[in-house]
Formats: structure tokens, sequence, C-alpha cells
């Protein structure tokens, strides 16, 4: 079984992502804000982080360059999960460093397929 880190300020998108990532049979972890979501990631090496953009403390770019910096939880894959849709906000996620990002709303096919396809991408 795949674990899944969720690094979501929002108590409801937490809810629907933990909810629906549970039934398709995958573990989750769940953080609150940046530093914990870099703790979690660095000490359970998930297979896959959901990672907010916005978040108190520091926000998911910030998060997503301090996990890159360990080198066990280096290559995991992360992917944003933002409000920012604007096409210079996705060039930017990407420029970061994420390997992907789904927008909010979520759109629940979208989603599972970029967890499936980063999943299986990571493992390969």
């Amino acid at each position: 079984m795949s674990t899944i880190l969720i690094v979501e300020d929002n108590e409801k998108n937490m809810k629907l992502l933990r909810d629906v990532l549970g039934f398709k049979g995958y573990s989750v972890l769940e953080a609150v804000d940046g530093e914990t979501g870099v703790a979690l990631a660095c000490e359970h090496l998930p297979d896959l982080v959901l990672m907010d953009i916005q978040l108190p403390g520091i926000n998911g770019v910030e998060a997503l360059k301090r996990i890159r910096t360990n080198a066990a939880a280096a290559k995991i894959p992360i992917i944003a999960v933002t409000a920012s849709v604007m096409d210079q906000d996705r060039r930017q996620i990407i420029e970061a460093g994420f390997d992907g990002f789904v927008s909010k709303p979520v759109n629940l096919k979208e989603l599972m397929a970029a967890v499936q396809k980063s999943i299986a991408e990571g493992r390969a």
C-alpha cells in the first residue's frame, strides 16, 4: 500500500483528500502547516506528497525546497494542490521543482490520475 502525505491547512480540503485517498486504498499522513509537512516527509518518506501552496508558517514552495535538501526525501514526488491556476502561477510552480499540480477546487478524476501517475513514476 502506498502512503501519501497531505499538507493542507483547510479542514474541508483535507477531509476530501483524506476520504478519497483512503477509499482508494492509500495510507494517508496529514500536516496542516509547512514545517510539519517537511518533518513528516523526511521522517516517513511517503510515496507522494500533495502540497498546498498557501500554508501557515512556511509556504508550500519553501517546504518543497526543504524536503529536496534532505537526501532521503529528495526524490519523493511532490504535487502542488493550489487555487493558483493562472498560467504564470503554473509556470512558477513547475519551475520551483514540483512534479505537477492539481487545481482547486479539486477535480477527483484529475487528482487520481496525477496521484497514480506520480506514484508509478516514483517507483520506476
